[in-house]
């Protein structure tokens, strides 16, 4: 008995908030009740007709679950309406919606997307951007890539949310959201999350070959490339700011270990620092102190030297 209610709950539990995201809440309160049906078969000495009836449903909805697409029309929000796409020509980057908003405050910019051409035997270092707003264990994962030009742009993996449309953790879980990524100037994807969102900035230099740098950097292409054409669901564990980066490395780095803090992102430098990743001769404790920019991004502004001010003091950057 006790394995069939376990089948019922489990189901029933997933099956409404599946619907609950995706169909609305009429039909999650159908497939609840109905799941409390099978509960009460189990438990007054039924489990096989319940396990059975439930399991027969639940196939169905695994069907139509299947069957949902995500979509590159919707109602974007503005500084996620476009796609990041990119080609290399020669030693050649060319990077199409590029976004360099001006932001006036939380909710209102001045929309603009740019093409930017980056010479790629030119790159010279790599960043990991993590910007918190308040949970300490969780933080935003971006990675900004600079050229000896002082050319520098940054990438960050974003649900593609249309007008109105709220975060939550939970729906992430249910094919609620859209993935996208976005390449961006830092005074826009650095700049506005300090200025107007209240949150904290840490930066921290990525010890890479340049090989290592450069398949990186058009990985992220790649990925951008593909979501154009065929756009993909966010998924809250699976595909967000920090796995998507380490499927990425994964591929350029051999043997690189899975682990809890690409989830509890507030701790990725523990992680990044362990397998070697951050500047050597450097505490971990003294790097994470060290690495905080806010107030030097709140007071760069919308300086043209943004990215070279906020650089200064961070190890590695000296």
């Amino acid at each position: 008995m006790a394995w069939a209610v376990l089948l019922v709950l489990l189901s029933g539990s997933w099956g409404a908030l599946a619907l609950e995201y995706r169909a609305g809440r009429p039909w999650a309160l159908a497939w609840g009740g109905i799941s409390l049906v099978m509960l009460g078969l189990a438990l007054w000495g039924r489990p096989w007709a319940a396990a059975l009836a439930q399991g027969g449903l639940h196939a169905a909805l695994l069907a139509w679950w299947w069957h949902l697409r995500p979509c590159l029309d919707g109602d974007w929000l503005p500084e996620l309406a476009e796609l990041t796409h990119g080609r290399v020509e020669g030693e050649r980057l060319i990077l199409a919606g590029v976004r360099d908003f001006r932001w006036q405050d939380r909710h209102r910019a001045e929309p603009c997307w740019e093409t930017r051409d980056y010479d790629l035997a030119r790159l010279a270092s790599v960043d990991l951007l993590l910007s918190n707003w308040g949970l300490p264990m969780i933080s935003h994962v971006m990675v900004s890539f600079g050229f000896d030009d002082g050319e520098v742009v940054t990438f960050s993996v974003e649900i593609r949310r249309e007008r109105g449309q709220a975060f939550s953790e939970l729906a992430g879980f249910f094919k609620q959201y859209e993935l996208s990524i976005v390449a961006g100037d830092e005074r826009d994807l650095v700049g506005a999350r300090v200025r107007h969102r209240d949150e904290r900035m840490r930066l921290y230099r990525i010890q890479m070959s340049l090989r290592a740098r450069r398949e990186l950097l058009l990985a992220y292409v790649e990925e951008a490339n593909a979501l154009r054409e065929r756009p993909r669901f966010y998924h809250t564990v699976t595909a967000n700011c920090s796995t998507l980066v380490y499927a990425m490395m994964r591929r350029i780095v051999d043997g690189l270990p899975l682990d809890y803090r690409l989830l509890l992102t507030g701790r990725l430098p523990a992680y990044i620092h362990k397998v070697g990743g951050l500047v050597p001769n450097h505490s971990l404790a003294e790097l994470q102190a060290r690495a905080d920019i806010t107030e030097a991004a709140r007071t760069a502004g919308e300086a043209q030297d943004f990215s070279r001010r906020i650089r200064q003091g961070v190890p590695g950057w000296e």
